[in-house]
């Protein structure tokens, strides 16, 4: 699974450099960390209705939108799937309550 989430990020990176007008994702680049961000909650709002909804299809649909925007920010950001699977890794085997009061209060 990794596999297609590493090849899809290859593809989203690469368009930081391609025209606007010919590419979705350049033309989401070129709004700027807001917009991308934005696209990103639009997609968790509609991913949140399609599970309340129990429509499992458009759920699927909707998270892969959601999960696309998301890797979007990421490349935006600098940030790359293996930093935040890094951190995944390091959570697992932690109940979830201990993992959220360990976490920095800054």
């Amino acid at each position: 699974m990794s596999d297609i989430i590493s090849s899809l990020y290859d593809v989203i990176q690469s368009r930081k450099n391609a025209a606007g007008d010919q590419s979705y994702v350049a033309s989401l680049y070129d709004k700027g960390t807001s917009k991308i961000a934005e696209k990103v909650g639009e997609e968790a709002i509609e991913t949140i209705i399609e599970a309340i909804k129990g429509d499992k299809e458009a759920l699927k649909a909707e998270s892969a939108d959601l999960l696309f925007h998301l890797m979007v920010l990421w490349a935006d950001q600098n940030i790359t799937p293996e930093d935040v699977l890094k951190i995944l890794e390091r959570r697992m085997g932690i109940s979830g309550h201990d993992e959220k009061k360990g976490r920095n209060k800054t």
